[in-house]
């Protein structure tokens, strides 16, 4: 049965990346959709995981806040530019969290890291130096690529936030929880901004309950499920899944093409992190001598 967690990685890494697509599915406004979703989200993990249902100390709210911030930035960003971008300026964060874990987490950034950040920075360049073309799916590509470059940093603050939680005993139990106050929060601070909801069809409310339910609910209950079980590199790897399917379904389903700056650029920092994560991990597994 060693093939199952690293399915159950791979079945969390192609949930999360329909998160694009479905976005794009719906006429609701980004508000609403990040509003709804992170509300369903929260009720899912409640109602399936016991550890998710105990309060939060001040340091779960403190990361629940990042994690929110997060789910907004990405919701509100692919409503204006293409699911490409918005998923490829997301996965800057490991430049984000290089940054921040000397000063949070007092771990030292080496020259090897120093290389990992100029080329990162280097792909963040095209999707700021092009022009991206306004489409249906796409009405606002530049301020939607800076809202995307910001869930970036929100994200990197949450897995630091995470691994900040995790040197404490309860760890597991606080990742949990954090989802759980993270989507609260997002759905209580978008609520305002997503009433009164006008001309909302079934085929909307069909996707919102998607997006929460699956594309979160199931796709955080397969990844911790699966993570325990396989080691940090290859787990890593296998959620590259994620970057790599998403503008495909946006592709397939609303005939969406990233421009040739923006996959230069999801490119750069995509082959970036994959030769990071391989070459941290020959460390990891190199006997010393």
């Amino acid at each position: 049965m060693r093939a199952v967690p690293r399915l159950q990685l791979l079945a969390a890494a192609a949930l999360f990346s329909t998160g694009g697509a479905a976005i794009k599915a719906t006429s609701l406004s980004g508000w609403q959709v990040a509003s709804f979703r992170s509300g369903i989200a929260a009720l899912m993990v409640l109602l399936l995981v016991p550890a998710a249902r105990r309060l939060p100390d001040w340091r779960v709210l403190l990361v629940g806040v990042g994690y929110a911030a997060t789910m907004i930035l990405f919701v509100v960003a692919n409503k204006l530019t293409t699911a490409a971008n918005t998923i490829f300026l997301q996965s800057t964060a490991p430049l984000y969290i290089l940054l921040l874990g000397p000063w949070l987490l007092h771990e030292r950034i080496r020259a090897k890291d120093l290389v990992f950040m100029l080329v990162v920075a280097l792909g963040l360049l095209p999707f700021f130096l092009g022009t991206d073309t306004v489409s249906a799916t796409a009405p606002d590509p530049q301020r939607g690529n800076m809202i995307a470059a910001l869930s970036g940093v929100a994200w990197a603050g949450t897995i630091v936030g995470l691994r900040w939680l995790g040197s404490s005993s309860d760890g597991g139990s606080s990742a949990f929880v954090t989802v759980v106050v993270g989507n609260a929060i997002a759905f209580l601070v978008c609520l305002p901004l997503a009433l009164p909801v006008v001309g909302a069809g079934g085929s909307d409310w069909m996707v919102i309950g998607y997006l929460g339910v699956f594309q979160i609910g199931v796709a955080y209950l397969c990844l911790t499920a699966g993570i325990r079980h396989v080691p940090a590199l290859e787990a890593s790897t296998l959620l590259l899944v994620e970057p790599a399917l998403n503008p495909l379904w946006a592709w397939g389903i609303h005939g969406e093409r990233p421009g040739s700056w923006a996959l230069l650029g999801g490119a750069t920092i995509l082959l970036a992190t994959i030769v990071k994560t391989w070459w941290d991990g020959r460390e990891i597994t190199s006997p010393r001598t």
